[in-house]
């Protein structure tokens, strides 16, 4: 089974994430004027696009880094669930 290619919104959120600082002003804002996604349906969006392996074929410095804030993020929450 062959996975689809990214489109060009999946090259152009890895392109935001690369560079997001240099938009200026909120992030939130410039991701909703850019995608037209609320900040929780962008970073779904992003989530899913960085366990794809075309997105870590295309960025993989980027996707790798990507990945580990994700599970640093989910090993701070399971910690602080635990107390």
């Amino acid at each position: 089974m062959t996975t689809p290619a990214l489109d060009e919104r999946d090259l152009a959120i890895l392109a935001f994430e690369q560079r997001w600082w240099r938009y200026g002003g909120e992030r939130d804002a410039a991701v909703r004027e850019r995608f037209g996604l609320s900040a929780a349906e962008y970073h779904r969006v992003l989530s899913d696009l960085i366990d794809r392996p075309e997105a870590e074929a295309a960025e993989p410095l980027l996707v790798r880094r990507l990945r580990r804030q994700r599970a640093a993020r989910q090993r701070a929450r399971a910690e602080a669930r635990r107390g």
